[in-house]
């Protein structure tokens, strides 16, 4: 089948590639022209694991294209996808929809033939019926049908989740379109990945509904940290005691600073907005939002009373990007925990894999780092934010004898806290007593 991916952002790229590595020709379209002839060199605009590979392979093959202009890959496509992004609009939190409507405007001109337009960006319930309107005003004789195929994509396991997903989820109101999205997603089959077909305007609440679910399960872990905290308990026990619980089952029990990303704090606000709007509140998702932010926040006043008072000293950041395996800065709790230490009069310095190009514009008074030993050099606390695979391993006493002060706060849990305490540093971690 002949696709057409708009926008080549992190869900456009990731699903355009895997669409081609499916054995349909995809052809990827974005108006950064320098972001075109980067992928056409064969340079990748963002970290994933496995993904330059993957677009290498299949633009040798012939079936992974890249343009900047729609007009042709748009005539000849079964199926037009919209990945632009859906980012929180400024001032009430509800999802900024212009992207998504302009590429709606933009196909609606260039349509050939019955399509299949496939809404793969997060979107607010009745977006698809939005763009259908839009399509309909600008091209009454169009022969087309809207869909709502959302992704659940994990940032450094994306390719993994695309070709081998828990489930593929397919709104649709016109049923011209099923035998095409079937045809679509076919190879999966073979791994008997199921397919669930929905209304649209479900298949939209869908996604929305699945990360606000995960989005409060964190949270939900996170409070439990502070009460083990409290109470003289270990929050990782609390987790696998209750995550051996088929009906809760222990993913995304993991406590820590607080979610962050491109889709969470994003989605969970959309969803409240939409609800109010609806006349039916969320409030469990409300007080997720609150309780998330204020958690972020909080995280400096955790270093700061391990390290006794920060006025002057030097603090070592272990980790920037909001988890590991992504250069991803979106909503990371370092964007709210390295200002506030440094309101409290700390000087920052930090590194970080893959997120330091980022982190240089976003957080310009931190002096960054090119390992973490460098980091370790000359700090009176280091912090662990995000647990990068080379964080879990370091050379303690190397970090200790390079340190002003043998402290260590591990906002991620991945040391023991009997090991490093044996080693002579003061340590402190979340939810364990």
């Amino acid at each position: 089948m002949h696709v057409t991916m708009i926008g080549t952002g992190y869900v456009g790229l990731v699903s355009g590639a895997c669409f081609a590595d499916f054995g349909h020709t995809v052809t990827c379209i974005d108006k950064d022209a320098s972001k075109i002839e980067r992928l056409r060199s064969g340079g990748i605009p963002i970290f994933e694991p496995g993904l330059e590979q993957l677009v290498a392979s299949n633009v040798k093959a012939g079936r992974l294209f890249f343009d900047t202009e729609a007009a042709e890959a748009v005539k000849k496509a079964d199926a037009v996808f919209i990945a632009v992004g859906t980012p929180s609009r400024r001032g009430d939190g509800h999802a900024d929809l212009s992207y998504v409507y302009a590429a709606a405007e933009e196909i609606a001109g260039l349509l050939d033939g019955f399509t299949v337009i496939v809404t793969k960006s997060t979107v607010p319930v009745g977006t698809g019926d939005e763009i259908e309107k839009i399509i309909k005003a600008k091209r009454p004789d169009a022969q087309f049908a809207v869909v709502s195929n959302p992704e659940f994509l994990r940032e450094g396991a994306a390719i993994e989740d695309f070709k081998r997903p828990d489930r593929v989820v397919v709104g649709i109101e016109d049923e011209r379109a099923r035998p095409v999205m079937t045809e679509l997603y076919r190879p999966l089959y073979l791994n008997e990945t199921p397919i669930v077909f929905t209304g649209r305007r479900t298949s939209e609440l869908i996604k929305y509904a699945a990360n606000a679910f995960l989005a409060m399960k964190i949270t939900f872990i996170n409070e439990m940290a502070d009460l083990c905290e409290a109470v003289g308990a270990d929050v990782q026990q609390v987790a696998r005691g209750i995550g051996l619980d088929k009906r809760i089952g222990g993913k995304f029990l993991h406590a820590g600073p607080g979610y962050g990303g491109s889709c969470f704090p994003k989605d969970t606000l959309a969803l409240v907005r939409t609800a109010t709007d609806a006349g039916s509140p969320v409030r469990l998702i409300e007080t997720t939002v609150k309780v998330n932010d204020d958690r972020k926040k909080a995280m400096a006043l955790k270093v700061s009373a391990t390290a006794e008072d920060l006025k002057g000293k030097t603090v070592g950041v272990l980790g920037l990007t909001f988890k590991p395996n992504t250069d991803d800065m979106r909503d990371a709790p370092s964007l709210d925990i390295v200002p506030a230490l440094e309101a409290m009069g700390a000087k920052v310095q930090a590194f970080d894999p893959e997120g330091l190009h980022e982190a240089r514009q976003l957080l310009p008074n931190v002096d960054f780092k090119n390992d973490p030993y460098e980091v370790a050099t000359g700090a009176d606390v280091l912090v662990i934010i995000t647990e990068w695979d080379q964080f879990r391993a370091l050379d303690l006493d190397r970090v200790k004898l390079l340190m002003n002060a043998p402290v260590l706060v591990d906002l991620r849990n991945i040391y023991k806290p009997a090991d490093v305490r044996a080693r002579g540093f003061k340590y402190a971690s979340i939810g364990r007593a």
